[in-house]
């Protein structure tokens, strides 16, 4: 039994060549998430992305370009091309493109997890526009039948609506606490459960009544859906703090994904669907499994406000100070080129004080004393999923020399310093022991084992996004150097000299 013709959103049968093309576009894909899967293929990963993109893209605008035919005489037909659209066509993806080239070389590493966030508000409000514009126009989507939208087309338009709305208004609050323009700390509405509850479940009534309505009853209902859709997105978002921020962003671009898949159906296009399947897909499992390393609820994520309940959340206060052990940059070179194997542990701090350079110049100076260097990446280490890993790469660190907390974490007993740089909650042992400690339950490192342990900070005031106060700094094997932590490493590295 032959099966039916691929049909496009114009209800016309689908060229093969071009179904054929988008398959191939979506096997990039595909390799690309492989190769992104490890820091040593991730430049590859990237190239295959870029070519399975560029394959879609000319593929979509061969296929849609303005051009029709117009009859000469009896028998013969002229091409014509609408030289306006065309124009206006080559204008945004020259506009889009010198955007995309000036944001790319002028942004810092540092500064990746907020720009990550801005471009997942871009996906989410892209689907808002395409959705809407399928709604005002739906004859050029093919979306017509005898009484109008049909009534599965609205369904898939009204979701992709409202995925994208809320990750554009998610990822703008996202990228506000991350910039720094918004404060970090969660923002804990009253009732806000059973106000997100009832705002996502207006939604879903929304969505069902758009579908089934009338179209002259149609607008005011599409209408209530967006506003709720993005207000949800930042009553979702407002109540997580910045250590949860990694599954944020990880969340977020799997909410881009599901509304750029939405939008695929509303089109008939394959690579959308596709791309957006697997975007969703891969950024939903990374969520999973930053939960499990967070130990947080993967339900609680998507629900919005995990790790924020008033009973759960530190005071952000230090306990009463006990006795510490003070040291200088000097003190630290001397113990460190006596020692024979270092693991360093990065954390945001490292990013904040963008020391990434000068760790890896002190690195390489211990390798060549003879010093065993290697360094230990948390999974939810920095304010996105790999922060750390595009940090150290940006400063040339050896793939090789990089560990996850699983591969590493048994090394600590053997380590003679553990270098902690930046880093707090990763490290604390109460997520080991104290069964009252929000962060109880999360692996972390067990930097407590190591001979010595050198810990940098600004001061001792302080204490990590959960606001707990950290054993580590008390042990008697801990030496805290207190200051800004470039210009702490830069200090050792002269004193190594």
């Amino acid at each position: 039994m032959l099966a039916a013709p691929a049909q496009a959103a114009t209800g016309e049968p689908v060229n093969p060549w071009v179904a054929l093309a988008y398959l191939v576009s979506g096997v990039f894909f595909i390799l690309a998430l492989r190769g992104l899967s490890s820091p040593a293929t991730s430049r590859t990963g990237n190239r295959f992305g870029m070519i399975g993109m560029l394959i879609a893209v000319v593929t979509t605008l061969v296929t849609h370009f303005p051009m029709r035919t117009e009859a000469t005489g009896p028998d013969a037909m002229e091409l014509i091309i609408d030289g306006a659209t065309t124009l206006e066509i080559i204008a945004a993806i020259a506009i889009g493109a010198i955007i995309g080239i000036t944001i790319a070389r002028r942004i810092a590493m540092t500064a990746m997890p907020e720009l990550v966030a801005a471009f997942h508000s871009l996906v989410g409000l892209a689907a808002v526009l395409v959705g809407w514009a399928a709604y005002l126009n739906p004859g050029a989507f093919g979306l017509l039948t005898d009484t109008g939208i049909g009534a599965v087309s609205k369904v898939e338009m009204g979701l992709g609506i409202a995925i994208g709305a809320i990750t554009f208004s998610g990822s703008v609050i996202a990228f506000a606490k991350l910039s720094g323009k918004m404060s970090g700390s969660p923002i804990l509405l009253p009732a806000r459960h059973v106000i997100n509850l009832g705002t996502l479940a207006a939604i879903i009534v929304l969505t069902a009544l758009f579908a089934m309505a009338a179209p002259e009853q149609t607008l005011p209902l599409i209408v209530g859906l967006t506003v709720l859709a993005f207000v949800i997105g930042f009553l979702l978002i407002i109540p997580i703090g910045g250590a949860d921020m990694p599954v944020v962003v990880s969340m977020l671009n799997s909410y881009s994904g599901w509304a750029a898949a939405a939008m695929g159906f509303t089109l008939g296009n394959t690579a959308m669907i596709i791309t957006g399947a697997l975007v969703g897909s891969s950024g939903a499992i990374l969520s999973y499994i930053m939960c499990r390393a967070m130990n947080r609820s993967f339900i609680s994520v998507i629900a919005g406000g995990f790790g924020a309940d008033d009973s759960s959340s530190g005071s952000g206060e230090a306990r009463e100070q006990r006795p510490y052990k003070q040291g200088s940059a000097a003190d630290a070179a001397f113990m460190l080129e006596q020692a024979e194997k270092v693991i360093i542990i990065p954390g945001y701090g490292m990013a904040v004080a963008q020391a990434q350079h000068a760790l890896r110049e002190m690195a390489d100076m211990l390798e060549e004393k003879g010093v065993e260097v290697k360094y230990a990446i948390h999974p939810v280490a920095g304010r996105m999923p790999g922060h750390m890993n595009v940090l150290l790469a940006e400063a040339q660190v050896p793939y090789e020399n990089v560990f996850e907390l699983e591969d590493i974490n048994s090394e600590f007993a053997q380590a003679d310093v553990a270098f902690i740089i930046g880093a707090n909650d990763v490290v604390n042992p109460a997520a080991k022991t104290d069964k009252s400690s929000p962060i109880y339950g999360m692996p972390v490192f067990d930097v407590d084992k190591a001979k010595q342990v050198f810990f940098i900070k600004r001061s001792m005031g302080g204490v990590g996004y959960a606001g707990v106060d950290n054993d580590v700094f008390y042990m008697d094997q801990t030496m805290m150097l207190l200051a800004d932590a470039k210009k702490m490493v830069e200090e050792i590295v002269k004193a190594m000299d």
